[in-house]
């Protein structure tokens, strides 16, 4: 694999489509098409929060990540949230979702945040990337999810 890059989606909005697709079909769960378009098309930023941060090696997509304040509603006073963290099949084992969690964790610490947030299905994988498991959640409708804090160091979050 040529050398991964890391960059806002806004600096290239020829993948808003693919991003669009990619969560619509990963985490759309009943939710339209329309929804996660809406979501992507919001995030087109360089800086704040609601930003959207691809993986890419030349003009090849290899994945993306989102920076929101809230990804989970029974939880909106926790901010902010890596969100939508997806690698496309072909370069999954090969540290791209590795390597983006870090770049969004450095973009978020240079931006002033102590904590990032996250939530997910499954077990394993966070916990072997740093993150510590702080319990259980519930996601809308009534899916039970992990809930996950990564703090930075000397964070007192």
């Amino acid at each position: 694999m040529s050398r991964i890059q890391f960059a806002t989606l806004a600096d290239y909005p020829c993948h808003q489509q693919t991003v669009t697709d990619w969560l619509w079909q990963t985490f759309g769960h009943g939710a339209s098409r329309a929804f996660y378009a809406a979501i992507v098309e919001s995030s087109l930023r360089n800086e704040g929060l609601l930003l959207t941060f691809i993986a890419l090696a030349g003009e090849k997509l290899f994945g993306t990540a989102g920076l929101w304040r809230c990804d989970l509603l029974s939880l909106q006073d926790l901010t902010p949230w890596l969100a939508a963290l997806y690698i496309d099949p072909p370069a999954r084992g090969q540290g791209v979702g590795a390597a983006l969690q870090r770049h969004v964790m450095a973009y978020s610490r240079r931006a002033g945040f102590d904590v990032l947030y996250l939530y997910a299905t499954f077990t394993g994988y966070y916990e072997r990337h740093g993150w510590e498991y702080l319990g259980d959640g519930i996601d809308y409708p009534v899916q039970a999810v992990r809930l996950y804090r990564h703090r930075f160091a000397g964070s007192q979050a």
